[in-house]
């Protein structure tokens, strides 16, 4: 049966695509969850695909579709994965995004219209919603500690969870023809999903809502795991996916690392349960193009003992050796190490041993090492200088008195960084017994500098801990006292003759961890711009993202406007949007610059008071790298032109029609 032929009309905002088979009786509440959700039925279409069920799927389907124009039905032949299936859906899609909904899961009832909404105030490509399961058993959680409104593969936990469960802007699926592989009979949405991600323009995440279910509840639509041979065939994709859509470098180390990590070295650990002959003829050769292909000395580098003994052992061929390093992981996992001229070595059977001839970068363990650590508090000591207190100590190895602890402040997005000495204190523990690790560090906001005040920006807190020679940065204040109030910290502070400054402890979101942001004092700026480009789908638009200074919710008594003003004195503002539930007061603002009249217009964000009090602003910094755009206006050529090159702390644009006689004169001179 063809769908039904589409109904004249608006394009619907979401094609929800749901390949079925032998899906009873899930199917019918997760088409209902997708029939019901707040966005409206009038801005959704479903398209469902019966794969050749047996067990009255296709009645159902059939007898929803009479009642829900909305609803279109697609009867295929069986055959095939999901992967076929959700192609025809694609095929068949009209929607501005899709979202793949699996039978046996469900949509929480608000959940496409916050992923519309996300993805429509931040121009992204894809939208991650948070999971869940009744169980809470197979749910990715690191990817959902909290809203993201703008991110990527590297700024967020997106890629651990390669799921088809997120919803995707048609047009990037369009332009880069992603479609899922037909052939495989396992894991067949992760190349897809990793090709949506590594060219999205951007990924958001809505973390506050459940936007999808996970329930299968019915086993018997889950198979066992399949074998090595198509786990094989499922990775070999998703290596290829990896590096089609990466150069050598940082991002594809990042993504590599981990297919390396979760499938090349989950494969390896199950190679004893394999055939002998098979793995040694069918599996391990192209595994070790895999380790030598797509994994980087700086990846390999940061993986850990076991998983580089693995990595180097299939690199060189060494089959035997190989199957005894993983057949004896549990045992070899808990011996000894050693420490030597300020590295600690993992003392495998295989260390040192010139029979076995490994290096021993095989076998560091160093970056590996627990630290325990603990903040105790934060606290104003006289004018400029904050104390910070706590307890740290590197697992397993004493700290003599040679090893110095210190505090290491470092500025984001800068290469400033600071070590500020600690000292240790005497404290007792509840059994009256004395504690190891205390200590107290002093960072004076007016002199830490190098006797200068510490320079504007959000200031990291780390660790150095030291214990028999061995060194541990730790990134410092996620482990704390409960109950400890660290923005009763806040304080306006002399930096200087004449200067004054802001200084605001916070923890982190979502790691917790402890930073110090540095500002101008009350009357300055009011927020920081993290990004400011034009709108990928409305040239003429200019979207700008940023967050609160000092970082917390939105003040009740005074509006942040993201302003336009024209050299004339003429001003135009603009509303901006807050992240829901959002600790740092996160935010993104739209400024149509299309509407604004020719001449020199200057950008920043005004916090203005409900009453009659000034109005305070912060600038909004050129980026680096905005381009110059154009659009049409009553059918003649426009530009905006951020002017660059004049010093300015604040972005300028100018704003003019297009000469279109210079215009192809320019084009002319650039082809001679």
């Amino acid at each position: 049966m063809l769908p039904r032929t589409p109904r004249p009309g608006p394009r619907p905002r979401v094609s929800v695509i749901v390949p079925a088979r032998n899906a009873m009786p899930a199917l019918t509440r997760a088409l209902t969850s997708a029939m019901e959700q707040t966005i409206g039925i009038a801005r959704l279409e479903i398209i469902a695909i019966d794969a050749g069920s047996t067990d009255g799927t296709a009645a159902e389907l059939d007898r929803l579709a009479a009642d829900c124009p909305a609803l279109k039905v697609v009867h295929e032949e069986p055959g095939g994965g999901p992967g076929r299936h959700r192609n025809t859906g694609l095929d068949l899609a009209r929607g501005d995004y899709v979202f793949f909904l699996d039978a046996d899961g469900r949509l929480g009832p608000d959940a496409l219209r916050r992923m519309v909404a996300m993805a429509d105030q931040n121009g992204t490509d894809v939208v991650l919603g948070r999971m869940a399961s009744p169980s809470g058993r197979g749910v990715p959680r690191a990817a959902f500690r909290h809203n993201q409104l703008r991110t990527d593969v590297l700024g967020s936990h997106a890629y651990s969870t390669l799921g088809p469960w997120k919803l995707f802007r048609r047009s990037l699926i369009e332009r880069f023809d992603l479609r899922f592989p037909e052939n495989c009979r396992t894991d067949e949405d992760q190349p897809f999903t990793a090709a949506a991600y590594l060219n999205a323009s951007g990924i958001s995440v809505v973390a506050d809502y459940d936007c999808y279910h996970l329930t299968r509840d019915e086993a018997g639509r889950h198979p066992a795991r399949t074998g090595l041979t198509d786990r094989i065939d499922a990775i070999r994709l998703l290596f290829q996916t990896a590096a089609r859509y990466t150069q050598p470098g940082p991002r594809r180390d990042h993504v590599m690392r981990h297919h390396i990590r979760r499938e090349l070295c989950g494969v390896l650990r199950a190679l004893p349960r394999e055939n002998e002959a098979d793995a040694r003829t069918r599996f391990l050769p192209e595994l070790r193009r895999w380790a030598t292909d797509h994994c980087s000395d700086a990846l390999f580098r940061t993986l850990t003992a076991p998983e580089r003994l693995m990595v180097h052992l299939l690199r060189t061929g060494r089959f035997d050796d190989l199957l005894t390093v993983i057949r004896s992981a549990k045992e070899d996992a808990g011996r000894g190490r050693l420490v030597e001229k300020g590295r600690v070595y993992w003392l495998h059977p295989f260390f040192r041993d010139p029979a076995a001839d490994v290096p021993d970068d095989c076998f560091d363990v160093t970056d590996r090492l627990p630290v325990r650590h603990h903040l105790t508090g934060a606290a104003w000591h006289g004018g400029s200088t904050l104390r910070v207190r706590g307890r740290a100590e590197v697992k397993g190895l004493e700290a003599g008195p040679e090893d110095r602890t210190a505090l290491v402040l470092r500025r984001r997005e800068a290469m400033d960084e600071l070590c500020i000495p600690v000292t240790a204190i005497a404290q007792e523990t509840a059994e009256g017994e004395a504690a190891d690790g205390e200590f107290a560090a002093d960072v004076d906001i007016a002199t830490a500098n190098g006797g200068a005040p510490l320079r504007p920006g959000v200031w990291d807190v780390f660790l150095d801990v030291r214990a028999e020679g061995v060194s541990r940065t730790i990134r410092f204040g996620n482990r704390h006292d409960e109950g400890l109030d660290i923005g009763t910290a806040r304080r306006v502070v002399t930096a200087g003759p004449g200067l004054r400054a802001r200084v605001t402890p916070y923890f982190t979101t979502p790691y917790g961890n402890l930073s110090l942001d540095i500002g101008p004092a009350p009357g300055g700026a009011p927020c920081e711009v993290t990004e400011a480009l034009w709108h990928p789908s409305d040239k003429g638009t200019l979207v700008v993202a940023g967050r609160l200074l000092p970082p917390g919710s939105p003040p009740r008594d005074r509006v942040l406007r993201l302003r336009a003003e024209h050299t004339d004195g003429r001003v135009v503002d603009h509303p901006v949007r807050y992240a829901a539930g959002h600790p740092a007061g996160a935010f993104t603002a739209r400024l149509p610059v299309r509407d604004l009249g020719r001449g020199r217009w200057t950008v920043t964000l005004a916090l203005v008071g409900r009453g009659d009090g000034p109005p305070c602003a912060a600038p909004v910094p050129p980026p680096e790298r905005l381009p110059g755009t154009r659009w049409l206006r009553r059918g003649r050529p426009y530009y905006a032109k951020p002017l660059t090159g004049r010093g300015a702390a604040t972005l300028e644009l100018r704003i003019a029609p297009v000469r279109l006689l210079a215009a192809a004169r320019n084009r002319l001179g650039h082809r001679t």
